[in-house]
């Protein structure tokens, strides 16, 4: 299966919140009596899509279909939609007909002509189409010549992909690589302090204390490491250490199995909580780096766990948010999410704001788990961990590009911003910025490119654009991690191996 075929699958199942590839919706087909000639297609329709307010927070969004009958008497359906950045998309298996409902299984939809409107639903219910005869279609806009942005302070390589999100305290940098090293780094002008060889690559964020620094790495351990010398104080085994990892490839047509996060420990009255690529969750002395209590879950765990109350929270790939008492492990209890969580659980206004691979980012009640709001993100992966600042949330997502700026109360968009590629980590909000590391990619069916980007934090314009060159023969290219700021300096980790940093406002 190509790429074509599995987002669009992934675009308009998930929004049903069913599985990527199995449960999209379609009529079925039965022998009845054709009352629309498909010569009565041919040609451009543009429209609007709308998402159920029972099902979603609602929205309108434009959408065009263009059928032609090329050398062949076979049909073909070309698909435009300026949200998700189509602009003509083959979609592949045809046209059928169901009596006089037109069927594109590729977009799930059921659809009628009459009197010169095209209409339709979709999804169980979700989604209403509406579609008039145009002369013409969505084009791509060119991308703009945005301001460039600073220049690094500094910029420091550090041999092997970064996918880990930079720690930052008292002005020293704590960071891993692929390449199995940790180090420290003077933020100041990128001058190394200490490196330690972990064995195997390292994709999580450290948690630094005022003394010591705690890390996961791929060889199955967490480190605690003494944080002024780099001396390893102790080192627990998750379990993991035989757990599979795929990064983005061109050819991996199972996108679900890219997998470039690693979870931060968290600490909570001097116990650690951190979850295992096996399943597993654990609970562990960070004196000692003693067992406290290991529970299991089903599928890998890549996402930081999250405090509440008595309760520590945490999702999975099995598609699961699991509560757990702190105390003991047991399970509070779980919810079914319907998409693989690879994103940090936050709490925002008394909610609890997770996103998922099954492209809808939901807000629930922490103590229930009860669905309080939903928001659809088109078939685009939500990778993100949301920020707040003020009262607003920010967050990023994956093939949408956009950066998106909600009221965390009713999942109200204030603003939403292209920026031209991935953002699978969390964005740094300060008072006048939200700073982003976006990652970018080719080939690939849409247009992504590798940027660091700073947008204006009221109104989402983009305020510069760091790009990055596209390197010969890599696949994915730019920045994965989160930015981190100190003071007037953010600091991130890119694919190309360096470590950089720049003076901001």
């Amino acid at each position: 299966m190509n790429f074509t075929a599995i987002f669009l699958l992934l675009f308009f199942a998930l929004v049903a919140e069913g599985n990527a590839r199995n449960h999209f919706y379609s009529p079925p087909l039965k022998e009845s009596k054709i009352f629309v000639s498909l010569d009565s297609l041919e040609g451009k329709w543009l429209g609007t899509l709308e998402y159920s307010p029972e099902k979603y927070a609602p929205g309108k969004y434009e959408i065009g279909l263009e059928f032609r009958r090329e050398n062949t008497k076979e049909w073909k359906s070309f698909f435009y939609q300026p949200i998700m950045n189509f602009y003509g998309l083959e979609l592949p298996g045809g046209i059928k007909q169901n009596g006089e409902a037109i069927i594109l299984e590729a977009l799930g939809m059921s659809l009628t002509l009459h009197n010169g409107i095209i209409k339709g639903t979709g999804f169980s219910g979700g989604v209403s189409v509406v579609l008039q005869r145009t002369d013409k279609l969505p084009s791509e806009p060119p991308m703009p010549n945005f301001p460039k942005g600073p220049n690094p302070k500094w910029q420091v390589k550090l041999g092997s992909p970064i996918y880990a999100t930079a720690a930052v305290r008292d002005s020293t940098v704590y960071i891993g690589t692929t390449g199995g090293v940790f180090q420290a780094i003077r933020i100041t002008d990128g001058k190394f302090i200490w490196t330690f060889s972990a064995g195997r690559p390292i994709h999580g964020e450290a948690l630094v204390t005022e003394e010591a620094v705690y890390f996961v790495c791929d060889n199955g351990f967490m480190f605690k490491l003494n944080r002024n010398t780099g001396k390893e104080l102790w080192r627990y085994d998750l379990g993991d250490a035989q757990v599979s990892r795929i990064l983005p490839h061109q050819a991996v047509n199972d996108r679900d199995t890219y997998d470039t996060k690693s979870p931060k420990p968290i600490l909570l009255d001097t116990i650690l909580y951190i979850g295992s690529g096996n399943g597993s969750f654990h609970a562990v002395s960070a004196s000692t780096g003693k067992q406290v209590w290991r529970t299991e879950a089903q599928g890998k765990i890549r996402t930081d766990a999250f405090a509440f109350g008595a309760y520590v929270i945490f999702g999975t790939w099995d598609n699961f948010l699991y509560a757990l008492d702190r105390a003991t492990g047991k399970e509070v209890w779980k919810k079914d999410m319907k998409g693989t969580i690879n994103g940090t659980p936050t709490l925002i206004d008394g909610k609890l704001i997770v996103g998922t691979r099954g492209a809808v980012l939901y807000g629930l009640n922490p103590a229930t788990s009860d669905i309080l709001w939903r928001s659809p993100f088109f078939g685009s992966w939500v990778e993100s961990s949301p920020v707040v600042s003020n009262g607003l949330m920010y967050i990023g997502s994956s093939d949408l590009r956009r950066v998106t700026c909600y009221d965390p109360n009713d999942a109200r968009i204030l603003w939403r911003t292209d920026v031209y590629g991935w953002t699978w980590n969390r964005p740094c909000v300060t008072d006048k910025f939200v700073y982003l590391g976006v990652g970018g990619t080719n080939p690939y069916m849409t247009r992504h490119s590798g940027s660091v980007t700073a947008l204006d934090k009221k109104t989402g314009i983009l305020a510069w654009r760091i790009a990055v060159p596209e390197p010969v023969g890599q696949f994915q290219n730019g920045f994965v991690a989160a930015p981190i700021l100190e003071g007037k300096t953010l600091v991130i980790g890119g694919l190309d191996g360096s470590l950089y940093a720049f003076v901001v406002e």
